[in-house]
């Protein structure tokens, strides 16, 4: 099942004022991915699902590598990823590979809260920029972060659009989950969500 989405940006606050701009419902601070250069903000998209804001740490130094989701190359906020959630992540990769599509192995993260908390989950390696393929998590004994109390923000759909559909397709066959997907010039996620007013809003 959908676990949640990524609406990413070159700079976090910006991006969080947004969606709440845009919805006028302000996700919550997360916290910090130590070492990777990111910190993110939540909102509840209803279901056991939630949106993630994420950017740029400026409390972290510059991190080693790449930031995730291709952040160091956004020039504006933008819905950039998709997250399956699994509670067996090495079958659920094996299952895939299986099915031809290889969603890479999986590693240890953590993210430390606001109060100090280590949360710890397993995912595999966010799927290039454009690609449109999720990437699988699985949080294990980590109480899932819907469980927090985070700021209500219903989802009522998400589309994709792609240059090439049918290569979209066959990962979501693959992982036996459907996605709507249209044909577009460019890749990318478009998500509907309702405000507290009652309003339909995109996300994209």
């Amino acid at each position: 099942m959908l676990d949640h989405l990524v609406y990413a940006g070159p700079d976090l606050a910006e991006a969080v004022a947004r969606v709440t701009e845009l919805t006028g419902v302000t996700p919550a601070p997360g916290g910090r991915h130590v070492g990777v250069g990111t910190a993110n903000h939540l909102a509840d998209l209803g279901a056991g699902m939630y949106l993630e804001v994420i950017g740029p740490d400026p409390a972290q130094p510059e991190p080693g590598r790449p930031r995730p989701f291709g952040i160091d190359d956004l020039t504006e906020p933008a819905l950039v990823a998709w997250a399956v959630r699994t509670t067996d992540l090495d079958a659920t990769i094996a299952a895939a590979r299986s099915h031809g599509f290889d969603p890479g192995d999986a590693i240890e993260m953590s993210r430390e809260t606001g109060d100090g908390e280590l949360l710890r989950w397993r995912l595999t390696p966010p799927s290039p920029p454009g690609t449109l393929h999720p990437f699988l998590i699985d949080w294990g004994g980590t109480p899932h972060p819907t469980t927090r109390g985070l700021p209500s923000l219903p989802l009522l759909m998400v589309t994709g659009h792609h240059p090439d559909p049918d290569s979209v397709l066959a990962v979501t066959d693959a992982l036996g989950l459907e996605l709507l997907v249209r044909r577009a010039d460019r890749a990318g996620l478009t998500a509907a969500v309702r405000t507290p007013e009652g309003r339909q809003v995109a996300l994209s």
